[in-house]
């Protein structure tokens, strides 16, 4: 009995020390801007304001013709959320919440256990919404040196 018990603990102890592995793996690969697919979301973080990211998924679901929930979506300065259903009835929810002020944590679900390839196809969809509104606004040019006022007298 007392051999089933420490053989227990050890199974445990192994599964918590695994667990927490993959959890600093994960936090790490969000840290860096890459895309992770965990427990049916498809999450990532992306280097722009919210309210960029906010009307880039807009426009994504508008070009795919998902069928946007006006009374399900909202948003503020700090978080947002957008559904929508698609033509299977599948509900999609994108939440949005504001790392910084120039980072946006994305988080995609379909249905309710989530669906890979479609998360992917509305992430990149946002994230080419994202480049074209980058590449679109004119980036401010530095002001000219200021020339020194001439002296009087000279």
């Amino acid at each position: 009995m007392r051999t089933q018990l420490v053989c227990l603990v050890i199974l445990l102890a192994g599964l918590m020390v695994h667990s927490s592995g993959c959890l600093a793996v994960a936090a790490g690969a969000g840290a860096a801007g890459t895309v992770a697919y965990m427990r049916g979301d498809l999450e990532a973080d992306e280097p722009y304001a919210i309210d960029a990211v906010y009307t880039a998924a807009r426009e994504a679901m508008k070009t795919l013709r998902l069928s946007v929930m006006e009374g399900k979506t909202e948003n503020d300065a700090l978080a947002a959320v957008l559904v929508a259903r698609d033509a299977e009835d599948k509900r999609i929810t994108i939440r949005l919440k504001a790392s910084t002020e120039e980072t946006t944590k994305i988080s995609i679900r379909i249905g309710t256990f989530g669906d890979q390839a479609k998360a992917q196809r509305i992430y990149n969809r946002i994230r080419e919404n994202l480049k074209t509104a980058a590449q679109a606004s004119p980036t401010p040019e530095p002001a000219p040196p200021e020339k020194p006022a001439p002296q009087a007298g000279t």
